[in-house]
């Protein structure tokens, strides 16, 4: 019997995996694919590594993240995160409130005025003042995963692929999980990051009626991306975000999903909403398309606008795009999407260790039951 079993090998069940190992604890993580799969949100290349958010609590997050990357770097042997820098822009983007709250957490900024963005990055038509802060940049989320899990292999964890879990079930000494094709694993206690899947198991994991009740809803989107060819390959390309009419717009540096031809430019939550990662088709919606292309003739003049690949990927997201790390009764349940938690992966396994132990101080805002906020 393993002390944990930790349910998904993607960004946040590898994470928690090696995180415990560290700790001491026989750990198995099982996965319903192979690690970084195609059918959850961790796999590919490129994701944005950014500091910029309006609530300091996810600024301070990231920068205690930021010395748990660079230890995962050193065991993988190569940097997992490229500093390309990171933009901000749009009228609709308050990049001045932004820039406050990375100047009281101490992180390297720039306001670039608009006239002068534009001399600076000629090949993106910036249409306000520009937020620059140079620490941004890409991470690579597929070779994250790679490295997680072997830390948590080389701390003496079983990882098992193929195995998708169907329901636990409790026994008198912690859980039998058991498999959709009938096999079973028994474990004192469970962390399960689940990704898009997590609705359909959530009823399936022996949780109080209470914690279930408080849950928050997840909604599980089918986004899509697009890559389109640098004009100019030897241009400097960081990441960017904009914001206008309610419609945020992100693109960054492909990386070898792009063959490292070009730019990953995508609607935030543009696709089509799920019941589940089970119910995704891959096809792309041809009006997202549409308006991905329109973003990129008017803001982004140093790309072809027609895109050479396209793909789709999944969002779990909950209200207020704030994560659920939480658990009760043995079961820790583990939420760190919607879109915007690949960055923070080496710490969630420490956030979801804490839980899972009952130590340390997990943020408020993480708890099931907690108000939250909207804004990011």
């Amino acid at each position: 019997m393993s002390q944990f079993l930790v349910v998904g090998a993607g960004l946040a069940g590898a994470s928690t995996a090696w995180r415990l190992t560290e700790r001491g604890f026989p750990v198995t993580l099982v996965e319903r694919d192979v690690p970084a799969s195609a059918q959850g949100s961790s796999h590919g290349s490129a994701r944005i590594f950014r500091f910029a958010y309006r609530e300091r609590d996810y600024v301070d997050l990231l920068t205690a993240s930021v010395p748990l990357w660079s230890e995962l770097e050193r065991r993988h042997g190569a940097p997992l995160i490229t500093r390309c820098g990171a933009l901000d822009f749009g009228p609709d983007h308050d990049v001045a409130g932004l820039a406050r709250v990375l100047a009281a957490a101490g992180v390297e900024h720039e306001l670039v005025p608009r006239r002068a963005a534009r001399e600076r990055w000629p090949h993106i038509a910036a249409d306000s003042d520009v937020l620059l802060h140079p620490a941004g940049g890409v991470l690579d989320a597929e070779r994250t995963v790679a490295a997680m899990v072997a830390a948590a292999r080389a701390g003496g964890a079983q990882v098992l692929t193929g195995w998708p879990l169907q329901h636990l079930e409790r026994t008198a000494t912690g859980f039998t999980a058991h498999a959709a094709d009938g096999r079973t694993l028994a474990a004192e206690r469970v962390v399960v990051g689940a990704g898009g899947w997590l609705p359909d198991l959530l009823g399936n994991l022996s949780l109080p009626a209470e914690f279930l009740a408080a849950f928050p809803p997840l909604q599980v989107r089918e986004e899509n991306a697009f890559h389109f060819r640098y004009r100019d390959p030897g241009a400097s390309w960081p990441t960017t975000i904009h914001e206008q009419d309610g419609t945020s717009v992100y693109s960054l540096p492909g990386g070898r999903d792009a063959q490292f031809r070009g730019q990953k430019v995508a609607e935030f939550n543009g696709g089509r909403v799920l019941p589940s990662a089970a119910a995704r088709t891959g096809a792309i919606d041809p009006a997202n398309r549409a308006r991905v292309v329109e973003h990129v003739s008017r803001f982004l003049p140093g790309l072809d606008p027609e895109p050479y690949a396209e793909t789709t990927c999944l969002f779990t997201n909950t209200p207020t795009e704030d994560f659920v790390v939480d658990g009760v009764d043995g079961v820790t349940v583990l939420s760190p999407c919607s879109g915007h938690g690949a960055k923070f992966a080496p710490l969630l396994g420490e956030v979801a260790a804490d839980v899972a132990l009952g130590t340390g101080t997990v943020p408020g805002r993480f708890r099931v039951g907690s108000a939250g906020v909207r804004d990011l």
